[in-house]
């Protein structure tokens, strides 16, 4: 029964232990990363302490946690490190990532408006500006210079409303004017093809680098001009990814 019987390490071992989990409990109760850091620092010379004197117990609990270091380090010095990546000028790149969420968010309630009147096979017309000012066309139209909600945009084009006849233009994250004429394409390859809804937004692209996302009120399908070319059937991840990328 002589095992039972702890020896003089083992009751060292054991204190200690017993020191470092109200210590632990002691710094968790404090704010600031440097008090943690020290302590992290105090459990690295333990470490040491207990592999020189061969303290078992200790040196299995402080091997067990060494590969967390490095990742609480992280943790808990988050905004010294994000300090350290602005200094080295790479808080740029972290900045683009979060403006592309936010203009995302901005268009949320268009891609749910167009989503809605895909389902009922409304009719719509939207033109996103871009950086060519469409400024002539709203000053001739009906003048909203409302934010951006599927509401608005769905009571604009309802066929009940007098403003569902021509296109809504949006500037960033508001809606500028609705009941937009825009001049209609020549191309004989889109004349042959399309109704006017869909020539007065491609018609709009060949002079602008705006975007039109035209919904068919024949078949609910969406399409997209750019660039004086459309684009047919085109998915609601698919519209998302062109907003995004032409808004940057």
């Amino acid at each position: 029964m002589e095992f039972l019987i702890p020896k003089f390490k083992d009751i060292v071992d054991i204190f200690i232990i017993a020191f470092l989990i109200y210590q632990s409990l002691l710094i968790i109760r404090k704010s600031g990363g440097y008090q943690v850091l020290w302590g992290l620092l105090f459990l690295l010379m333990l470490y040491f302490l207990a592999s020189i004197f061969e303290l078992q117990i200790l040196s299995s609990l402080l091997s067990g946690i060494r590969t967390y270091w490095i990742l609480a380090i992280v943790i808990l010095f988050q905004p010294e490190l994000r300090t350290i990546l602005t200094r080295l000028n790479l808080a740029k790149e972290l900045q683009s990532v979060f403006s592309k969420g936010k203009k995302t968010s901005i268009y949320t309630p268009l891609i749910d408006a167009v989503s809605s009147m895909c389902f009922r096979k409304t009719g719509a017309l939207i033109i996103l500006e871009n950086k060519t000012k469409l400024t002539d066309y709203i000053q001739k139209s009906e003048q909203i210079d409302a934010k951006i909600s599927m509401r608005l945009i769905l009571t604009i084009f309802n066929t009940k409303s007098v403003l569902h006849d021509g296109a809504i233009i949006i500037r960033g994250d508001r809606i500028m004017a609705a009941k937009v004429v825009l001049p209609l394409s020549q191309k004989s390859e889109y004349t042959r093809k399309f109704g006017t809804r869909h020539l007065a937004g491609i018609g709009i692209t060949e002079i602008s680098d705006a975007i039109a996302i035209i919904v068919s009120e024949q078949t609910g399908q969406v399409s997209v001009a750019q660039g004086g070319q459309i684009t047919s059937n085109v998915a609601f991840e698919e519209l998302m990814q062109i907003i995004t990328d032409a808004t940057k």
